[in-house]
């Protein structure tokens, strides 16, 4: 087995898309958790993981997602952390960039190219 390009949590608010998401960054190399449900306890996952990116999906429940890359980049140890924003409207994008400082954003085909540019 290849070693892992690293830690990589998802939110993705569709479960069967969070599934698929999952399975595509793992075998592309990346070790994957993810939230598809609950906010809250997506936080409380992704702060024992640990991981050297954060990708949410806005294409559904963009609010959910905004609120979660607030709150997280509010935390101490997540301010560095790469937090990267797939899909979404535009109007989901502006209101991310007014909520989460240094948030990143991308399409599902350009995903895998940012989170490269982002594997520790």
């Amino acid at each position: 087995m290849a070693k892992a390009k690293g830690k990589l949590f998802l939110f993705h608010w569709e479960k069967e898309g969070a599934k698929a998401r999952a399975a595509e960054l793992a075998r592309d190399g990346w070790q994957v958790e993810m939230e598809f449900e609950e906010g809250s306890r997506g936080c409380k996952n992704l702060k024992a993981f640990g991981p050297d990116v954060v990708v949410f999906d806005i294409a559904k429940k963009a609010v959910h997602s905004r609120e979660c890359g607030r709150a997280l980049r509010n935390a101490k140890s997540f301010r560095e952390t790469p937090f990267v924003f797939v899909d979404g409207t535009d109007e989901d994008i502006s209101k991310v960039k007014g909520k989460v400082p240094a948030a990143i954003f991308t399409t599902s085909g350009k995903l895998k190219k940012v989170l490269a540019k982002h594997a520790p």
